[in-house]
């Protein structure tokens, strides 16, 4: 019996996104090593962690994209979910609001709200969300996303969580009340992610799971209050 062939690690039908993303996760992987390098040698003798808005400031040219088995991942879900609000906190370059504006798009129905803190990211993002002809069904604001998220347009089907890790738990847990019973929340970068965060997402409230895509997800499902 021939043994089947692995599943490539992102499969997104339209080739028009597809170019645009292929094109921005290689830059990311010839430039985003540099630059870390750089923004981990810079804060090598500080006392202290650098804040968030310290981070993004160094980390501003790093794409950081999610690995495509996550972005697959993401496109799947969309498409079986049919949300009508996704909501994403750090957009960076936008390959992960890519892969979700391309299914809502593909569902013709729902609208992704993003999060970046640095506005020259932002702009780029919104620039590739263009490209690819995906601008219509997405939004991303520009700021602290414990403030930018604050007024959303209705309850959060999906939450994804990809930008600094120590804020996935204050984040989340001012989003909570904008999850509705069954949201599914994704936080990316697994082994990265702070105990307390995780505690709290297996805890009571939610059923969480790890994944084995890219780096690793937590995959969590809000339950009724």
């Amino acid at each position: 019996m021939n043994a089947i062939a692995p599943a490539p690690g992102t499969t997104l039908p339209d080739p028009r996104v597809q170019q645009v993303v292929d094109r921005l996760t290689d830059q990311a992987g010839e430039r985003d090593p540099d630059v870390m390098k750089r923004a981990f040698a810079a804060v090598a003798d500080w006392a202290e962690p650098p804040s968030p808005a310290q981070a993004a400031e160094l980390c501003e040219e790093a794409s950081l994209p999610v690995d495509p088995q996550v972005g697959t991942y993401l496109y799947q879900m969309v498409r079986a979910l049919r949300p009508s609000l996704v909501v994403e906190f750090g957009t960076s370059f936008g390959i992960s609001t890519l892969y979700l504006a391309a299914a809502l798009r593909d569902n013709g129905t729902g609208r992704v709200i993003g999060s970046e803190f640095q506005p020259g990211k932002a702009r780029r993002a919104l620039g590739h969300l263009a490209e690819a002809g995906l601008d219509h069904v997405a939004e991303i604001r520009v700021g602290d996303a414990r403030t930018e998220l604050n007024d959303l347009p209705g309850p959060i089907d999906l939450l994804l969580l990809d930008g600094w890790k120590e804020l996935y738990l204050p984040v989340l847990q001012q989003l909570e009340p904008h999850l509705r019973d069954g949201a599914l929340v994704v936080s990316d970068n697994l082994p990265m992610l702070p105990t307390e965060f995780l505690a709290h997402v297996r805890g009571p409230g939610y059923v969480s799971q790890e994944l084995a895509l890219g780096e690793g997800i937590e995959v969590s499902v809000r339950l009724a209050r």
